[in-house]
């Protein structure tokens, strides 16, 4: 691993018209997989980073404001999630949080690209925290789509479902896996009192985007949540889409998350009752007219 000679930078695409430049002090792995490039680089401003495809999925500086803010309204949210799918999340982050939750016995992180696990144990090893090898982890290395047809083909059910997939806009891989129909399959999968969450991408710079999303889980869910956080290594706010069968996370006050939290042990750096109730009631960001 080498210092980059000279000035390097990265643009990363916020939208068609649009481009963050983020100077790069050391690039650590570049890889072609089957589906996607990948690069772990480090970062003046955020950080070690992982990027695929010029975006990037994670920071060390800020990925716990984007992981936290995906993971735990669901989780506070249901009384005792047992058995979490994750779909995507490949840096292990995710799975991180999920298995802050001592109610959790089984949580199974699904990625179809197992160079990217790869890189992100090696190379990334405070997002995961060591959460690959927890014995509540099962990691499968395979097509999402794929994973949730055979799940559903033998009766497998989870309490939380949260997807921390590419945005459907940014690569071909996570397209279907954000259809009315794909998320009908979730809601399946889900027990009677089950959740689930996606990040959605960004509802300013591509809503077609995202009302393709938030109308697809509006189809399956009685209980929908639209929240948004501003991530600076992503440049914009990402939108993130809550679908519920019973619990509805909105009308939870700022103690009782706050109490959820301490009654489970689970010690975060962002999240928190104040924060969970600032999410749930920021507007989403649109164009204005």
């Amino acid at each position: 691993m080498k210092k980059v000679p000279g000035p390097i930078v990265l643009v990363e695409p916020l939208s068609g018209n649009t481009s963050l430049l983020i100077k790069v002090n050391e690039v650590l792995a570049v890889r072609r997989s089957r589906y996607q490039e990948i690069m772990v680089i480090e970062t003046e401003d955020y950080g070690r980073a992982l990027i695929l495809d010029d975006y990037i999925q994670s920071a060390y500086y800020d990925e716990a404001f984007y992981h936290e803010s995906l993971v735990h309204p669901a989780m506070v949210a249901h009384p005792a999630p047992r058995d979490v799918l994750i779909l995507g999340g490949g840096e292990g982050a995710t799975l991180r949080e999920v298995l802050k939750h001592p109610t959790v016995e089984k949580a199974v992180m699904v990625d179809i690209d197992e160079d990217v696990v790869e890189l992100s144990k090696r190379f990334l090893p405070q997002m995961h925290q060591g959460a690959f090898d927890s014995p509540r982890a099962e990691v499968v290395i395979e097509d999402g789509f794929v994973y949730v047809k055979r799940a559903l083909e033998v009766g497998r059910k989870f309490d939380v479902v949260i997807m921390d997939l590419t945005d459907p806009y940014s690569s071909e891989i996570a397209k279907q896996l954000y259809t009315a129909e794909f998320i009908n399959q979730i809601r399946q999968l889900l027990r009677d009192d089950g959740i689930m969450v996606t990040q959605a991408g960004n509802s300013f710079y591509f809503p077609e985007a995202y009302d393709m999303v938030l109308n697809a889980v509006k189809a399956n869910f009685p209980i929908v949540a639209e929240y948004n956080l501003w991530i600076p290594s992503f440049g914009y706010a990402v939108n993130y889409i809550l679908g519920s069968v019973r619990y509805d996370p909105r009308p939870l006050s700022a103690e009782e998350v706050d109490k959820r939290l301490a009654n489970r042990g689970v010690k975060t750096k962002f999240y928190s009752g104040r924060a969970h109730v600032a999410l749930m009631n920021m507007p989403i960001y649109r164009k204005l007219s």
